[in-house]
């Protein structure tokens, strides 16, 4: 098979058609060997029962329908394991990413330059405000955790080879940062500057972006234990020197050691500060905890696929 499209719905009702019709046409510009995957992430919409009424008019439309929710990242690699194309275009299929980036990704990954992935890059965030900053501000701080450089702003749209994309779905940990994974995978690859429309209002909330952070930051790097341990080694020192300092006084000039309210603060600061750190070895606990179970990521409850 010379091509796949792979795309993921979760209250996609609304764009399905438009998604499988502007597709459709463009892939055919390139070849008449592909497939369009829809994998089914437990939405609660109707975009199911239309994807598979797609696929009962076109048998080149397969369905992957999750026994539940499971999550965008886990979805997108569930429907990337299952690409059969020698070439695999991943897109989500809201919209907000033209259909029409494929046949510009093609040309860019057909001119000679012996690339493996073309993906899309945001020329400028979109959203309002505070969706602009504190995406930024989410690349910035996932980056200064992670041991290698992850390009911001990228885009679910990318066109890949069947070699990249074999290597990508071989990572089969539970709690995964997709970002992260598509940059350690390596290969070449190429950034392609494009835009992103705002067909509707994001999934992705305040809360679920703090969560995403702190799950892409402890799932992908190691980095907070070694700032735990050199946090620990800092305040060792320090206050080692100020023991040294409040002895000198009382043993040279006589200070008696007094000060219950620096003392009741320094309590309750470095209380708190232990909760932290604990808390932060917990989530890593967890995560191992959750590693070994060695639990699929994802279950296929029914396919809808070509005989």
């Amino acid at each position: 098979m010379k091509l796949s499209i792979v795309t993921t719905l979760f209250k996609s009702s609304a764009y399905v058609e438009e998604f499988y019709l502007r597709i459709t046409k463009e892939v055919k510009k390139l070849t008449d060997d592909y497939e369009i995957i829809f994998v089914d992430d437990g939405s609660p919409d109707d975009s199911l029962q239309k994807c598979i009424t797609l696929h009962q008019q076109d048998q080149k439309v397969t369905v992957l329908e999750l026994s539940r929710n499971f999550g965008h990242h886990k979805a997108i690699m569930t429907g990337l394991s299952h690409a059969q194309g020698d070439f695999v275009f991943l897109i989500d299929v809201d919209l907000e990413e033209k259909p029409e980036l494929l046949g510009k990704f093609w040309q860019e990954l057909q001119n000679g330059e012996d690339l493996d992935v073309v993906y899309g890059v945001q020329q400028q965030r979109k959203g309002a405000f505070f969706e602009r900053i504190s995406g930024r501000l989410f690349w910035k701080v996932i980056n200064i955790f992670s041991t290698i450089e992850i390009p911001k702003n990228i885009l679910t749209a990318r066109l890949v080879t069947k070699a990249y994309n074999d290597a990508l779905i071989k990572y089969q940990e539970s709690e995964l940062f997709i970002g992260g994974i598509w940059a350690d995978t390596g290969f070449r690859q190429k950034p392609i500057i494009t835009n992103k429309s705002s067909k509707s209002e994001t999934s992705y909330t305040f809360r679920k972006k703090i969560y995403l952070l702190i799950t892409s930051i402890t799932s992908f790097s190691s980095k907070p234990l070694v700032y735990i341990f050199n946090i620990g080694l800092l305040t060792t020192f320090v206050s080692f020197l100020f023991i040294l300092k409040l002895l000198y006084n009382k043993l040279f000039y006589g200070v008696s050691f007094e000060g219950w309210t620096s003392l009741i603060v320094s309590v309750w600061f470095f209380g708190g500060l232990i909760i932290l750190l604990l808390g932060i070895i917990g989530i890593y606990l967890s995560k191992i905890f959750i590693e070994t179970k060695n639990r699929p990521y994802t279950i296929v409850r029914k396919y809808y696929k070509q005989q």
